[in-house]
């Protein structure tokens, strides 16, 4: 074992997380012969195959898994001693990984990059876009330091601390401007288009609506992988939708639809930010998240101006 290196561990795990050597070469920025060497040095030193090979995948063994388990304990403690030092040092400098779900990232991250990086020079930010339960995965594997999703999160071993509000807005075909904003009971017998299953943002609409997130959704619902493809088919005519107040702008100025506001209370969600209860950089995450709530701020601004 005196051979093993945190650089093997790491190209290890790749693989195991990603179950392809191209890809988890790609994540590694290596290259694949490179990546596939690494792993063989590791398995020869530690005696045992790791991974069960054939042409069309791979898996780990059993004697791989739990390896893989202990090489997460192992690298996010590596991860928590770099968090260590960082914090030693004062201020906020080093790498730092955010990880954003698909309903906020391309409306706040274009401003909040610009605003850290104008604030704290030696930041190299590393950002991940996608869903909450992969964050949340990827917060307790280490491999983010903080998240901005929907709260609450309900996760023990996370700390969440809350941001800012947003209401949701109804979009409807241009058509249907003027006419009186449907309650939640009307909007039930409409067509509503919503994200496709594992996005919050689809469960928050449909719990406004009084439907079950887990009931068997009427044959009316349309799915979409983005907002853009949801405001897309509401111009289209197949329906209506909710978006975000903050998406607003970006989504719909191009489309010919209609925005309306709904009588209070009006639907809305709760935007936190998240980050691991034994995570050193504590103190310099609530610096990040007075940053995120002033780039909001600034955001739905700029949105009540245009």
């Amino acid at each position: 074992m005196k051979n093993v290196t945190f650089k093997q561990f790491r190209y290890f795990e790749a693989l195991a997380r990603h179950g392809h050597f191209g890809r988890a070469a790609e994540a590694c920025a290596i290259s694949q012969p490179a990546l596939s060497m690494q792993i063989k040095a590791l398995e020869e030193e530690l005696g045992a195959a790791l991974f069960e090979r054939d042409r069309r995948q791979i898996r780990l063994t059993s004697f791989g898994e739990e390896i893989a388990r202990r090489a997460r304990e192992i690298l996010r403690s590596l991860d928590e001693l770099e968090g260590y030092a960082r914090a030693s040092r004062g201020g906020l400098v080093g790498r730092l990984r955010i990880g954003v779900i698909p309903t906020i990232a391309p409306y706040l991250l274009p401003g909040l990059i610009a605003e850290l990086t104008r604030l704290y020079e030696g930041l190299d930010l590393h950002v991940r876009e996608t869903l909450t339960p992969r964050l949340v995965q990827e917060l307790n594997e280490g491999r983010l330091d903080m998240a901005i999703v929907a709260l609450p999160v309900s996760e023990p071993s996370l700390a969440e601390a809350s941001l800012f509000t947003e209401d949701f807005v109804l979009v409807r075909p241009r058509r249907d401007e003027g006419k009186p904003v449907p309650n939640r009971e009307a909007l039930k017998e409409m067509r509503l288009l919503l994200l496709e299953e594992g996005h919050c943002f689809r469960d928050q609409a449909l719990s406004f609506c009084n439907r079950s997130p887990h009931a068997a959704q009427p044959r009316d619902l349309l799915d979409a992988s983005s907002l853009s493809t949801l405001v897309q088919m509401v111009e289209a005519g197949l329906g209506v939708t909710l978006v975000p107040e903050m998406a607003v702008a970006v989504e719909t100025r191009s489309a010919s639809v209609s925005v309306a506001r709904f009588r209070t209370p009006q639907p809305s969600r709760t935007i936190g930010m998240v980050w691991r209860r034994t995570s050193p950089l504590a103190q310099q995450l609530l610096q990040i998240a007075d940053v995120v709530r002033a780039s909001a701020a600034a955001l739905r601004q700029s949105g009540a101006a245009t």
